[in-house]
């Protein structure tokens, strides 16, 4: 396996795969790697002929307070999972040569309103601004012919579809669906905040949100109904709740009776731990 960490060195290797009409695929991560990030990186290896994995924590989508200092770095472990799963280049740059300027003193982008201001993004606000300026920044460092996401992060996915689009990048986004462990629990990076005794309610969470799911399906009507009880089962189970909605799962939109494609969205608290997750919900 490569690697680079600096614009020249990845260009470099770049140039050389475009040379040999290599197809290209791209990972970002932030690292602290789990199965659900390997996951990502198989798909990958599926759509092209190199892959190039990321390791870059963004402070631009962190807010004041949010766990940014803490945020588990692994990058030696990282690097021996990289191997493992055949990456081709792992790509670590410093704050320094994604933002040659520094993060508050850098050209960003404002990722689209209507997408960016609810759920995630209104209990943290800028979060997805953030997301989509490093996100460009890769594609224009790495120029990818496919960029790999994971489903866990709905929002961000829907996010990032959109603003490539917008910006008229010709590469395509790749969803991967969440990997889980073996009590339904998303795997994150930030699983590894909980304790013992945290485990089992925040296994809930995937519980709650398969009978919501279920629910809708069955009987789209009601679904404000089912949204405001599986609120209170969570909270029963000693999750303290931010948000757990209904949305059209092309664009986050409130559903009309027409739509049949949903998602159910929720983020929670177990103890200091914020946990996300959605699933689909397909109306018959």
């Amino acid at each position: 396996m490569l690697e680079a960490q600096t614009r020249e060195q990845l260009r470099a290797v770049v140039s050389n795969w475009r040379r040999a009409g290599q197809k290209i695929a791209l990972v970002p991560t932030m690292g602290n790697l789990h199965e659900g990030h390997l996951a990502l990186v198989a798909a990958a290896r599926e759509q092209a002929d190199r892959i190039i994995t990321s390791i870059y924590v963004n402070p631009a989508q962190f807010a004041e307070g949010e766990d940014f200092g803490r945020y588990p770095r692994t990058l030696e472990q990282d690097r021996q999972q990289l191997r493992a799963a055949h990456c081709d280049l792992l790509f670590t740059p410093s704050d320094q040569i994604i933002y040659p300027h520094g993060p508050g003193d850098s050209t960003s982008l404002r990722a689209a309103p209507s997408l960016a201001n609810i759920l995630e993004g209104a209990s943290r606000p800028g979060h997805f601004d953030g997301v989509v300026t490093v996100v460009a920044r890769l594609f224009n460092l790495a120029s990818p012919d496919v960029a790999v996401f994971g489903e866990k992060d709905w929002q961000q996915l829907v996010v990032v579809r959109r603003m490539t689009e917008d910006l008229g990048y010709s590469l395509r986004i790749i969803p991967v669906a969440t990997v889980r462990g073996p009590g339904g629990l998303a795997l994150s990076s930030r699983n590894r905040y909980l304790d013992i005794a945290q485990q089992p309610a925040a296994e809930q969470l995937n519980a709650v949100l398969r009978w919501a799911a279920e629910r809708v399906a069955a009987i789209p009507g009601q679904r404000a109904a089912i949204e405001r009880e599986a609120h209170g089962r969570l909270e029963r189970h000693g999750l303290r709740v931010d948000y757990v909605q209904v949305v059209r799962a092309e664009d986050l939109a409130e559903p009309e009776p027409r739509d049949r494609d949903l998602r159910v969205l929720a983020a929670v608290w177990s103890g200091t731990t914020r946990l996300i997750d959605n699933l689909p919900c397909h109306v018959a």
